[in-house]
């Protein structure tokens, strides 16, 4: 494993200065956002251009990859980060950062493609959640730190945009420089839907479960801290609770699933969720330490679910296919991340605050709800060592694609 890390070390440290720039601009967005006081469900619809922009590179980004290579697409969309953060620092009109959240959707999500589909080159099903793990850990600890800038600043003037901007553009450095092996070209650029569903049903619900999960809580985490009375600095802590939960129990929650069936690791983390967000509803919003805690336990599974639904439909495809299925899952987590904004915004408006906590303790319930279902159809623990007993290759073939047998989990 020491030597897998080794290998991704220069593409994680890209991946921790792109992640600060995003928490930065995460939580600047809506402060900002609530000074101009434009409603909740206007800063909802903002949200919605960032995962249409997400969505729609999921389907662009790897025909890019085929053309010219994933290091020159990953410059590309760092640099149309940095335009978007800018632009919106330029325009502060909430149509214009409708179309400029839409180029951030789009430029982060084709970075994460490539991100994961050159994980998935330097690691075998038998590390495969442990080494998730230390990236999902690089994206959300870089996300506490970038969130903590906020109250350094003053989000009604350019300077915490401009400081987003260098950071973006910072994170293009450990990639373009490292001397480690870049990935090989891809030999598809596709998205397979119905391949990946008959790979892993319960990844295909699951990616767009957790895209409802995060989008709601991404777009709608710093609207739910002002609106209940927060200062920025609190808002900022509780944020960083969430992530900070999801970034201590990503290694854990790996480790366990590359050992048993990741479905019962699936169905277990749902019903924490339902609990956490339950709770956190209850707490009085004076108590700032209580939402500290409660927002904690709902981060130790808000985000490792993403890393399980891609590590199960990992362990069942051929490396051909890793693109393809990076790509589908998101693809679903993308539109999940579209309707998340919008119906926890919804909640919000209908039920106040705590609306959005009752929205993610539904989508919880029907991710852990899903998993135990699938359990039920299958005992088999999803045949596990016929994927895990063989190494993965460390490249690409140009080989078509080897379609296996369809198979439920």
């Amino acid at each position: 494993m020491l030597g897998s890390l080794f290998s991704i070390a220069s593409l994680m440290v890209s991946t921790l200065l792109m992640m600060v720039g995003f928490g930065l601009m995460s939580y600047l967005l809506p402060v900002r956002a609530l000074a101009e006081q434009w409603s909740t469900f206007t800063i909802s619809i903002i949200a919605t251009g960032y995962t249409v922009g997400f969505t729609a590179s999921c389907i662009v980004t790897p025909m890019l990859v085929k053309r010219v290579g994933h290091v020159r697409v990953f410059g590309a969309l760092i640099t149309l980060l940095t335009v978007a953060i800018l632009l919106c620092a330029l325009v502060v009109e909430w149509r214009a950062w409708v179309a400029f959240r839409g180029l951030a959707g789009f430029a982060i999500a084709g970075a994460y493609l490539i991100i994961e589909s050159w994980l998935n080159e330097r690691v075998t099903n038998e590390n495969r959640g442990a080494l998730f793990s230390v990236y999902m850990i690089a994206c959300l600890v870089g996300s506490i730190g970038g969130q903590y800038l906020v109250p350094l600043g003053d989000p009604k003037t350019t300077v915490l945009f401009i400081v987003c901007g260098i950071i973006f553009s910072l994170a293009m450095f450990p990639t373009a420089l490292s001397t480690a092996k870049s990935p090989a070209p891809i030999a598809t650029a596709r998205f397979d839907l119905p391949r990946l569903y008959r790979l892993s049903p319960i990844a295909f619900v699951g990616a767009f479960v957790a895209g409802t999960l995060s989008g709601a809580w991404g777009s709608l985490g710093g609207v739910y801290s002002q609106t209940i009375g927060m200062t920025t600095a609190e808002g900022a802590t509780l944020l960083a609770a969430v992530l900070a939960g999801g970034a201590l129990s990503q290694m854990p929650i790996g480790r366990i699933s590359d050992r048993v069936d990741r479905r019962i690791v699936m169905a277990i983390c749902g019903g924490i969720g339902v609990l956490a967000c339950l709770g956190m509803a209850l707490v009085d919003p004076a108590h700032v330490y209580g939402l500290y805690v409660a927002a904690f336990l709902v981060g130790t599974v808000i985000y490792p679910i993403y890393s399980l639904n891609s590590a199960h439909a990992n362990d069942r495809a051929e490396p051909q296919e890793y693109v393809t299925i990076a790509s589908g899952i998101m693809i679903l987590y993308g539109l999940g991340t579209v309707a998340g904004p919008l119906m926890g915004g919804a909640m919000m408006e209908a039920f106040g605050p705590r609306g959005l906590l009752l929205f993610l303790a539904g989508a919880f319930a029907i991710y852990g709800g899903y998993a135990a279902w699938r359990i039920s159809r299958r005992t088999d623990s999803e045949d596990k060592t016929d994927f895990q007993s063989r190494p993965l290759p460390m490249q690409h073939t140009e080989a078509a694609t080897t379609v296996l047998a369809p198979a439920e989990e």
